[in-house]
C-alpha cells in the first residue's frame, strides 16, 4: 500500500486547510460520505471499513478526516469551472447565468449531474442520456428560461474556431475538448452536438463519476474519490426524471433541513438499501451499473417530489433515496478500498 498512500496522504494533508464554497445540496453531499464511513465504522463485518482505517493510519490522519476531505471532494464539484457557455451573437463565454443564484443553475457544470431515465439511449451511445432540453419529458419555468435565454449559445471550444457574429469570441475554457471529452467515456461526440444550447445532449452524470472514478483508480487521491462520489446526484429525483425546475432547489433545501431531525440517515434503511445494489468486480474500476442502479431507485420512487410539496410526501421519498444514496457510497468505498 505504501506508494499509493503517500499519494493519497499528499493531497489529504494539502486538503486539510481548505475550507467550503457556498443538487442535493453541496452539504448533503458530504453529509452523505461522513455517515457511509460512520455505517462503514459500526459494521465492519460487512463492510472495508478496516482498509479504510487502514488507509487513514498510513497517510497519518484520522478516518474523520479522511470522511471530510472525501466529502468535501463530493461538495467541490458543484463549484468546477469547467463549462462555460457562450453567447450566439457576442460570443461573450460565461460560467453561469446572471439570474442562476436563485434558482437550481448556479454553475453551467450542473447541465453534466443529471441520467435522464425517461428516455432511452441518446445521441452519444450512451444507454441512459443526459440533460436535453429538447428532449425532456417533464420541464418547468427554469429549464424554459434557460433555454430562452441560451437559445442558439455554445459551449466553449477554446481555439476551437467556434464564434458569434463577426467572429467575436471571449473563450475562457476549453469545455469541449476538455470537459465533454472527459465525460465522453468512450461514446461518440462531434462539436455540432453542442453549437445551440436548446438540443445540446450533455453527457450523463455516470459519466462523470466513471471519469473520476477511472482517475482514482489509476493513481488513487482523496479528491478523485469525493468527486467520484457526487454521483449521488442519481438518487435525487430531479436529476432523474431531469429538470432543473418543478420544486427542484425546495426540495434539496427540504433535504438538508430535515435530514436530523427525521433522522433521513437511519442506519437500519441504511443497511436494507444496500442490498439494493448489484455487486462490482473487486479489479474492475467500472462502477456505472452501480450508479445506475441508484438512478432507477430515484427514478421510479420519487417522482412525487417533483408536483407535491406537502412534508409527509417529501419524508417518504427522502426515507427510500438519503439512505440508498448513503448506501451506495458505502458500495464505492468498499469498492475502492479494494485498490490498495
Amino acid at each position: 500500500m505504501g506508494n499509493k498512500n503517500l499519494i493519497l496522504a499528499g493531497v489529504i494533508l494539502a486538503s486539510l486547510g481548505a475550507q467550503p464554497a457556498l443538487a442535493f445540496k453541496q452539504e448533503t453531499h458530504k453529509r452523505f460520505v461522513i455517515d457511509a464511513v460512520e455505517f462503514m465504522r459500526t459494521h465492519p463485518d460487512i463492510t472495508n471499513y478496516a482498509k479504510l482505517e487502514a488507509v487513514a493510519a498510513a497517510a497519518g490522519i484520522s478516518v474523520n478526516q479522511m470522511a471530510d476531505m472525501i466529502g468535501q471532494g463530493a461538495y467541490d464539484v458543484d463549484d468546477f469551472e469547467d463549462t462555460f457557455l457562450c453567447g450566439a451573437v457576442t460570443g461573450d463565454c460565461v460560467l453561469a447565468p446572471v439570474w442562476g443564484m436563485g434558482s437550481s443553475i448556479v454553475n453551467y457544470t450542473s447541465y453534466w449531474h443529471f441520467q435522464n431515465h425517461t428516455r432511452g439511449a441518446d445521441a452519444h451511445g450512451n444507454d441512459i442520456g443526459g440533460y436535453d432540453y429538447s428532449k425532456l419529458s417533464v420541464k418547468g419555468d427554469v429549464d424554459n428560461m434557460a433555454a430562452s435565454w441560451l437559445k442558439g449559445d455554445h459551449l466553449d471550444d477554446g481555439a476551437g474556431g467556434q464564434t458569434g457574429w463577426f467572429g467575436a469570441e471571449d473563450s475562457e475554457y476549453e469545455s469541449y475538448q476538455v470537459t465533454e471529452a472527459n465525460y465522453r467515456q468512450g461514446g461518440y461526440s462531434t462539436y455540432s452536438m453542442y453549437k445551440d444550447f436548446e438540443n445540446i445532449p450533455f453527457q450523463p452524470i455516470d459519466n462523470l463519476g466513471q471519469y473520476w472514478y477511472s482517475a482514482f483508480w489509476a493513481q488513487p487521491t482523496i479528491q478523485t474519490l469525493g468527486f467520484t462520489l457526487h454521483t449521488t446526484d442519481l438518487l435525487q429525483p430531479h436529476h432523474t426524471w431531469t429538470t432543473s425546475a418543478l420544486n427542484h432547489t425546495g426540495w434539496e433545501a427540504w433535504v438538508r433541513d430535515y435530514y436530523d431531525s427525521e433522522n433521513l440517515n437511519d442506519d437500519a434503511l441504511v443497511a436494507q438499501a444496500l442490498a439494493g445494489f448489484p455487486s462490482l468486480s473487486a479489479s474492475s474500476p467500472e462502477i456505472r451499473p452501480l450508479l445506475t442502479k441508484g438512478g432507477e431507485i430515484s427514478y421510479s420512487m420519487g417522482g412525487v417530489v417533483l408536483s407535491s410539496t406537502d412534508h409527509a410526501d417529501r419524508l417518504a421519498v427522502a426515507k427510500i433515496v438519503v439512505p440508498h444514496a448513503i448506501a451506495m457510497t458505502v458500495h464505492i468505498l468498499n469498492h475502492a478500498m479494494n485498490r490498495f
